[in-house]
């Protein structure tokens, strides 16, 4: 224990007159290390008699947690000189420019979804929404999809396991017209809305995602036809892609919630291998390309609302919100969209100030 207490006194002294952490750091090892006196101390224990072992393993602990007190001590002293030195030594001149710092940025579904609004609003309609976590009923049956309606094979629908209180299978919403069916049942008629949102399909590849977003339109009012749904479409397409020479194609088509159905074409050009809309797509050089699909809503639809289908018609179309950014500002991958790349949103993220209007245009430059 003589050797002990002079091991100990020698390295208080050397912890205390120890001038930079390097120093303090061979103190600690020379007493606390694997091989050093104190863990030597320590494992003599085991070769002493229980009487020994009572009176030195206290000893040999207080002279532990002496030395492991004094290393701290002199640490934060150490520590406390050199941040008072690097204190002393950096300077910063605030006259100079703050250095560039990133910029956010916003996603350009995000700024098609204003620039649909805008361009809508301007034609009277108002923005509906709805829950994406929807029941069976609003999301099929009400759409005239029976439960053994083959039309419910269309969509890759993923299920929750477990009902509603009425006995309801719940889903995540395959597409936006539920918000129709409930914005017909709370508001009645006459109705003009959009219901843009994100819908889900078990689906991916380059022009799928799981999760995507999309866009419906609906109108329901009386004397309704189809001549109103192409005039509505052209004139939305014809703003949106800031061209007037958008061409039109309607071919016959099915949907279970509108009678007639139509499939909507528009023509295009390839231009450095990029589509480029415009003009026939029977004009040399062009050709069709399909992009919705719409129609008049069926009489089942309307009745399910809880509306008179003698009385009131209308019309219905959707499409997808993430296509129509692909076209416009020419992207080829829809997975880039929700990958998250910084360096993608750099590219083609819009500013917080480019906010769409029909004065100053809605084709923000990216």
């Amino acid at each position: 224990m003589n050797e002990l207490d002079q091991h100990r006194q020698t390295a208080l002294a050397a912890i205390a007159g120890a001038a930079t952490l390097d120093a303090l750091e061979a103190e600690r090892v020379a007493a606390l290390g694997k091989k050093g006196w104190v863990s030597l101390a320590l494992k003599t224990l085991g070769q002493m008699s229980p009487d020994e072992r009572q009176q030195a393993a206290p000893a040999i602990q207080a002279i532990r947690t002496e030395v492991s007190d004094a290393l701290a001590a002199r640490k934060d002293v150490l520590e406390a000189a050199a941040l008072d030195a690097r204190l002393a030594s950096e300077n910063l001149d605030l006259t100079l420019p703050a250095p560039a710092a990133p910029r956010g940025s916003v996603h350009p579904v995000s700024q098609v979804m204003d620039e649909l609004a805008e361009i809508f609003a301007d034609l009277g309609f108002a923005v509906a929404t709805g829950p994406e976590i929807e029941d069976d009923w609003h999301n099929f049956t009400a759409l005239n999809m029976a439960e053994t309606h083959p039309a419910r094979a269309m969509h890759d629908t993923f299920y929750f396991p477990d009902k509603d209180e009425s006995g309801r299978s719940m889903l995540l919403r395959t597409h936006t017209s539920p918000v129709q069916i409930r914005s017909m049942v709370e508001q009645g008629a006459p109705l003009r809305i959009i219901a843009p949102g994100r819908v889900y399909r078990s689906d991916s590849d380059a022009t799928h995602t799981p999760m995507f977003h999309q866009i419906e339109g609906l109108v329901v009012d009386r004397g309704i036809h189809l001549g109103h749904l192409k005039w509505t479409l052209e004139t939305f397409l014809k703003a949106f892609f800031e061209r007037e020479d958008i061409v039109l194609r309607l071919r016959p088509s099915y949907f279970p919630f509108t009678e007639p159905s139509v499939e909507v074409d528009v023509g295009f050009e390839l231009v450095g291998g990029r589509r480029v809309l415009g003009g026939s797509g029977d004009a040399p050089g062009h050709d069709w390309m399909e992009l919705l699909g719409s129609g008049m809503v069926n009489r089942r639809v309307i009745e399910m609302a809880g509306l008179d289908p003698d009385v009131w018609q209308g019309f219905a179309w959707g499409l997808g919100v993430d296509r129509l950014a692909m076209l416009k500002y020419g992207m080829d991958d829809l997975r880039a969209f929700f990958d998250g790349d910084a360096r993608w949103l750099a590219h083609y993220g819009f500013g917080a100030f480019d906010q769409p209007t029909l004065s100053a245009g809605v084709g923000a430059g990216i």
